[in-house]
């Protein structure tokens, strides 16, 4: 019997509904990831909020903001976008919808689409390297903007200091593992203390956290 229930979690299927701007490119995606058996592919509009929902767009303008919001509103309701090209000012809401997982049209494949749907299943974010880059400065240059620098403490909004250092090394893109050796703490203290942080301030994942320390200066 203890079997059988690791098959079942093992075999699980993430539904995933796409959002494409037109047929060719919804046909495309759909060839991808049909063959994944950890992938069903749904219909939109009946999607009960639950799993994946896939956006393309060759810009990210307000034709695909709303539709980004409208997506985001299902809490169970992780997004993948699939862009040509986005500008720093609507890169920033996208993050602040809690959407962390981002590939380039130009770099999709079949392994490289079903892995981020994967990660974005699990809560986690997925940013192309170049975009994670003007992402850090561009929460810099915002934060910087808004007034006089304040010294300021975690303790000042909620953050105590082993969270600030857990959220900083997920920053520097290392995994759960990777922290906990670094900080000499168990991968399950690890694990509870970004699962504390995302729940107290009602982030989305620990990508929306690290996003949300950046925008608030802590690291």
């Amino acid at each position: 019997m203890p079997q059988q229930a690791d098959d079942v979690r093992t075999t699980r299927s993430i539904p995933v509904a796409i959002h494409a701007p037109d047929p060719l490119s919804r046909a495309g995606v759909v060839s991808y990831l049909r063959p994944c058996p950890e992938i069903s592919l749904v219909d939109g509009n009946q999607q009960t909020g639950a799993g994946v929902a896939l956006l393309i767009a060759d810009t990210f303008d307000q034709t695909a903001l709303t539709r980004l919001s409208q997506l985001v509103r299902g809490e169970r309701t992780r997004v993948v976008l699939v862009l040509e090209r986005i500008q720093e000012p609507e890169l920033l809401n996208v993050v602040s919808l809690g959407v962390t997982t981002i590939l380039w049209r130009r770099e999709v494949t079949g392994e490289r689409l079903r892995q981020a749907v994967l990660t974005a299943d699990r809560g986690h974010g997925d940013l192309p390297p170049d975009l994670l880059g003007k992402l850090i400065g561009c929460m810099g240059r915002h934060r910087w903007g808004e007034g006089p620098a304040q010294e300021s403490t975690s303790a000042d909004f909620g953050l105590e200091p082993r969270e600030v250092d857990v959220l900083r090394l997920v920053a520097d893109g290392m995994d759960t593992g990777e922290i906990a050796v670094k900080l000499l703490y168990s991968e399950r203290t690890i694990k509870n203390i970004l699962h504390t942080v995302t729940t107290r301030f009602k982030l989305r994942n620990r990508a929306h956290a690290v996003a949300y320390a950046l925008r608030e200066g802590y690291i």
